[in-house]
């Protein structure tokens, strides 16, 4: 269950006494905040401003993760910042890792967690020039982002497109620059290649997928549970193969035995050894995680030693006798602004161009982080996850777009046997 405890604040005012499991008062709706960095009036500097966010309390399961108010004075903007009142966020696999200490550039705790989210623009700092109060916007943070208010620099923000909605801003970002950078700026995909990617119904899978699809004549392999390979196949996928059931290498040899060109390795373990082995000469494996390490809600130190007991081991003599070349991704630590603004200027160009678009699995509200945690973490995701910092309205019910689609064809059914029992009727009724 979430918690309602406050986190620490900068500035305290009074308030009814909260009981710990209920859920934040009204006031979780975060009121106005000022329009403007400066020059707002005495009034708006001592009215405080009330947050909701979703921190990370310590290191272990998912009741780690608690919904907080916290009550913040007006944010002194500095120089290059904006204010951003966040209206989705984006869940990612590296939230799984921080919860059990995993992730090593994720502050330690008490800490709110998120990378990623889009929002509105509230105020701009001083020698903001191309950002406005009002502006729709995606927001890039190391952490941060589970909250409704942010600030973050300007560099860090950008201005969505008018047909983008706040959930697929909020998809856009971590999934599919890592996946455009593995691609084209290390393992330059060119016409004609051919593709391994793992877990290919999740972010990073479909935004690769879709990606693939911009380049003339590019085979994609990818691994997937049965239940998901319809989705996956129309999103672009070759050739489906059902990790679970079939030895996946076995399965890309019989369609190409020599392999394929490209690995997009984010397990770790024995399936980079795989993956390495299946390489053509003049291939390139770009490993970017090890999904292998966490097989529960806390950290499994037996996984975790199997993983990198399992890991590649290469010496520079085995690469040159194989023509293969093997690297390593981790968006988290590329510090080129110039790349992280060309690379989403790219995926939003893209995005207008109608060829890609963020595949949202499921939506939940703050309220509901350790259900959206489990989906993910349970692989039962198909695309992305998104936390919604607004507070949950009493009949809603968080629901995937899988789900919402059965809804509608069960109500089509009832709608049509209703049909078919009025005209039996009338007919009845004839003779």
């Amino acid at each position: 269950m979430m918690s309602g405890e406050e986190a620490p604040t900068q500035q305290q005012q009074p308030e009814q006494e909260k009981k710990p499991d209920e859920p934040p008062p009204a006031a979780a709706a975060a009121p106005e905040a000022p329009q403007e960095a400066s020059g707002s009036g005495a009034a708006a500097e001592e009215k405080p401003l009330t947050c909701r966010a979703l921190v990370l309390t310590g290191y272990g399961g998912y009741d780690k993760v608690k919904l907080q108010v916290k009550t913040l004075s007006k944010p002194q903007l500095k120089a290059g910042e904006v204010l951003v009142r966040v209206k989705a966020c984006g869940l990612n696999f590296a939230e799984l890792l921080g919860r059990q200490g995993l992730y090593e550039l994720l502050p330690a705790p008490p800490v709110t967690m998120g990378m990623e989210g889009s929002g509105v623009i509230e105020a701009v700092g001083e020698d903001v020039k191309d950002r406005k109060v009002g502006d729709r916007v995606i927001a890039l943070s190391r952490s941060e982002m589970w909250q409704e208010m942010v600030v973050v620099p300007a560099e860090r923000t950008f201005v969505m497109p008018d047909e983008m909605s706040f959930e697929e801003g909020a998809a856009l970002p971590v999934n599919y620059m890592t996946a455009y950078m593995m691609l084209f700026e290390l393992a330059n995909l060119r016409p004609g290649k051919s593709v391994l990617i793992h877990m290919a119904a999740g972010g990073v899978g479909i935004a690769a997928t879709q990606l693939c699809q911009t380049v003339q004549d590019v085979t994609v392999f990818g691994t997937a549970s049965a239940s998901k390979h319809e989705t996956i196949a129309q999103g672009g996928v070759t050739h489906p193969i059902d990790y679970r059931t079939k030895d996946y290498v076995e399965e890309i040899r019989k369609i190409n035995p020599k392999g394929v060109d490209i690995v997009l390795d984010p397990l770790g373990g024995s399936d980079t050894q795989k993956g390495f082995s299946l390489l053509k000469p003049m291939g390139m494996l770009v490993v970017f995680g090890a999904a292998n390490c966490v097989t529960g809600q806390k950290k499994n130190l037996l996984a975790m030693a199997k993983t990198w007991y399992n890991q590649l081991s290469l010496n520079t003599l085995k690469l040159m006798q194989a023509n293969k070349a093997v690297c390593g991704f981790h968006l988290g630590y590329v510090t080129d602004e110039q790349l992280f603004s060309r690379t989403m200027m790219t995926l939003l160009d893209l995005y207008r161009q109608g060829k890609i678009k963020p595949h949202i699995d499921s939506r939940f509200h703050f309220e509901e982080a350790t259900e959206a945690m489990k989906r993910m973490h349970e692989r039962q995701n198909i695309g992305k996850v998104i936390l919604l910092p607004e507070p949950k309205k009493e009949e809603e019910k968080p629901k995937s777009d899988a789900e919402a689609g059965e809804s509608a064809e069960k109500n089509e059914d009832a709608v049509s046997e209703k049909k078919e029992e009025a005209t039996e009727e009338v007919k009845a009724e004839k003779d």
